[in-house]
């Protein structure tokens, strides 16, 4: 055999590895880089995977269009712009305006289009196109295997970076080290092309050409590009729906997209062992965890959160695997992936650019499991049906009765007292249910209403009943949810799963501070101290509007503005949902945009005093925990002032991160625990006092006497920056497995 074209696996296995290995490192990479401008709600991270998912159906298509060119030709064309894009390294965060209130959902993409779009559009190509140059050699076997390695690659990328490259390396040292690995990839890919350049012509047969192999019906077409848009979108509801409604954390969106990615490594492996034994379970752990896909009370469950990504695998592998089952000939290779590549943007666009724009809630979860219910093989495990001596006439019969039975016990489900304990008997419930569900395998349309009911009876009901009574709202930073508790007399604002706010129903208490503020908060007690300290004609600032509870500190003769990111949450108070604003402080002005970014652009020691309160459900606003953003606030706060920040969480320690930035920047600071006897209406809290002045901080310290504050804990080695910051040092591990 000639040398040069010898099958070269491991060097073409390399090639996809160190490809992919770039693209799902490049990723949250970029994403890293945006936070100073973009925080860190949950549809960022989506819309930075609808970029990628888009350029990667570019990059598909453009292999597709390049497998049908000479072998040498491709080759050269390839080289020639991975060249070019070269030009474009270090990636660096293009100078873009900052977006018009409200028009984030398109300016977002843009961002990480013109940041990252060259060199991730050619570098998404590489997989496909390897494998064509791989198959080239007739020695050289079946190609798919090869995909595999692309989806390890790719699950390596995105572990190192949280794991590896956040911790290790500021953001400039990435790009740099993310560029020298882009350069080694552009020599592996120049030695693969060396090694088939002597290799026959055999060209991707295009559709309805005459070659070998039939051509690929549009049918079948259209059933790759469905297998694959229903596991990328159920990637990014999952992600949406686990940070929303269940599980508050940061870097969550890490554990969905290294699962799916998983799924690929599974579904396309010579070995079906593995791949048939989850398509066998697929069904089960539908009808356990699928259920519970319109719950929208199920806050810090770990088992909810687990259960969710459990379901997003083994629907992933099932609908993957059944794509591999339907793969075609080698000679349509980038076809396949082509379709493959549209499936995963649509089900993007679906999720990321669709659903916010149109839903109220993550209303797309559930249809997209559904929507796998329709898809997915679903093998019986009991066959039952199939026993001697029953009647087709009996079976169909006993097929409704089992789906009437499971009417009957979502019935009894949905009169249980709580959806977020995970009681004995709604356990027992659910799992008959699940039981009763599987005898359903033999009938889809049976078998899908059946989940449709006990999704129903699992919260869909409660979810559903909020959403037709209009007591939710949906922007592209979150899910808001208005509740009224006639028990309690009081109305709540709630992000996601975490409380912004609450009033009393009450005429005669409706300035009253609750929750966060109440009067022995640290936001309450440094708040009432700004006319002695500064004068009756004070000027404060807060960052978070919320339910505009902070408003009832103003003072007669201080002039107050508030800093808030979305027109959703100004309209709750602009339409008397919450009147904390219109009776306490109707004079304030609100600034629509980032609070960063607003109060750079103010005049030097323009405020007082300033509050940060700005957290998105329970993520971390990493954007303005930093170093440099805290030189923003000092440089808005007059010599003496005062800078109060909110940091109750319930999964990251953030004490030390702010000792290590007042520590950095010579100032004083302590901080205030509030954990008030009535919990009903104020709820713990903390906040940190920050300032130039120490004497500023000891005024703020004597205002109460029987409310104390007290030193934040020891500083952390390193201190947050816009180059360099990470959260694992900083996790409450502990708190995952705990309910709220």
């Amino acid at each position: 055999m000639n040398a040069k074209t010898s099958p070269n696996r491991p060097l073409f296995v390399a090639t996809i590895f160190a490809g992919s290995f770039l693209l799902f490192l490049v990723q949250p990479m970029v994403a890293r880089m945006a936070l100073p401008r973009l925080g860190g709600a949950p549809n960022v991270w989506n819309s930075a995977m609808l970029v990628y998912q888009a350029l990667l159906l570019a990059g598909y298509a453009y292999a597709h269009r390049l497998s049908r060119m000479p072998l040498r030709r491709q080759a050269g064309l390839h080289l020639v712009l991975l060249a070019v894009a070269a030009l474009t390294l270090p990636i660096a965060l293009v100078n873009l305006p900052p977006p018009a209130p409200g028009s984030e959902v398109w300016w977002v993409p843009l961002l990480f289009l013109g940041t990252v779009g060259p060199v991730f559009f050619l570098v998404s190509a590489q997989a496909p196109l390897m494998q064509r140059w791989y198959s080239a050699d007739p020695d050289a076997g079946e190609p798919w295997a090869l995909y595999a390695a692309s989806n390890l690659g790719s699950f390596a990328g995105l572990i190192a970076y949280p794991l590896l490259a956040e911790p290790l390396l500021r953001i400039h040292s990435q790009s740099l080290l993310w560029s020298m690995g882009y350069g080694l990839l552009f020599v592996l890919i120049a030695l693969a092309a060396r090694a088939r350049w002597q290799a026959p012509d055999v060209v991707e047969a295009s559709a309805g050409s005459d070659a070998d192999d039939a051509p690929i019906p549009a049918r079948r077409f259209l059933y790759w590009v469905a297998l694959a848009a229903v596991p990328s979108g159920l990637l990014l509801s999952t992600t949406t729906h686990l940070t929303t409604d269940i599980f508050a954390m940061p870097l969550l969106w890490v554990i969905p997209l290294a699962v799916y990615l998983l799924s690929f490594v599974i579904a396309f492996s010579e070995r079906r062992v593995l791949a048939d034994l989850v398509t066998r379970i697929a069904p089960v752990l539908l009808l356990l965890s699928g259920s519970m896909a319109m719950n929208s009370r199920g806050a810090g469950l770990f088992g909810l959160a687990l259960g969710s990504i459990s379901l997003l695998f083994v629907v992933a592998v099932s609908l993957h695997a059944r794509m591999y089952a339907l793969r075609p000939a080698t000679s349509r290779l980038t076809l396949f992936y082509l379709a493959m590549s549209v499936g995963g943007a649509l089900g993007g666009l679906f999720t990321a650019l669709f659903a916010p724009l149109v839903f109220d809630w993550v209303w797309e979860h559930p249809l997209l499991v559904i929507a796998a219910a329709m898809l997915m093989p679903l093998p019986p495990l009991l066959k039952w049906h199939l026993s001697p001596g029953i009647e087709p006439n009996m079976v169909r019969m006993s097929a409704l009765i089992i789906f009437l039975a499971i009417a009957v016990i979502a019935y009894l489900v949905i009169g249980l007292p709580s959806l977020q304990e995970p009681t004995p008997t709604r356990a027992a419930l659910t799992l008959a249910m699940a039981l009763l569900g599987l005898l359903l395998l033999p009938w889809r349309w049976l078998f899908v209403p059946a989940l449709l009911v006990m999704m129903l009876a699992q919260g869909g009901l409660d979810t559903l009943t909020t959403s037709l009574y209009g007591a939710r709202s949906r922007s592209y930073f979150g899910i808001y949810t208005v509740r009224d508790y006639p028990d309690r007399n009081i109305r709540t604002l709630a992000h996601g799963t975490t409380l912004h706010g609450q009033q009393s129903l009450d005429p005669a208490r409706l300035r009253e501070p609750m929750t966060y503020y109440g009067p022995t908060s640290g936001a309450a007690l440094g708040l009432s101290q700004a006319s002695a300290l500064y004068g009756t004609a004070a000027r404060v600032g807060v960052v978070g509007l919320g339910a505009g509870t902070l408003s009832c500190a103003k003072q007669p003769g201080q002039q107050w503005r508030f800093f808030e990111i979305d027109p959703a949450v100004l309209r709750y108070s602009r339409d008397g949902t919450f009147t904390y604003v219109s009776r306490c402080a109707p004079d304030a002005k609100v600034i629509i945009g980032d609070a960063r970014l607003e109060l750079a652009r103010m005049p030097a020691r323009s405020l007082d005093v300033l509050a940060v309160d700005a957290f998105s459900s329970d993520a971390i606003p990493l954007h303005l925990l930093t170093d440099e953003a805290f030189r923003v606030y000092f440089d808005a706060l007059g010599p003496r002032g005062l800078l109060l920040v909110h940091i109750s969480n319930r999964y990251i320690e953030l004490e030390p991160v702010l000792a290590a930035i007042g520590r950095k920047q010579g100032l004083a600071f302590a901080k205030r625990d509030d954990n008030p006897a009535d919990r009903i209406y104020v709820t713990p809290s903390t906040w940190v006092a920050m300032s130039r002045d120490p004497a500023v901080i000891a005024e703020i310290g004597r205002a109460r006497p029987d409310a104390p504050w007290t030193p934040l804990l020891a500083p952390a080695a390193q201190v947050w920056s816009d180059d360099h910051a990470s959260i694992l040092p900083f996790v409450r591990w502990g708190n995952l497995f705990k309910t709220p």
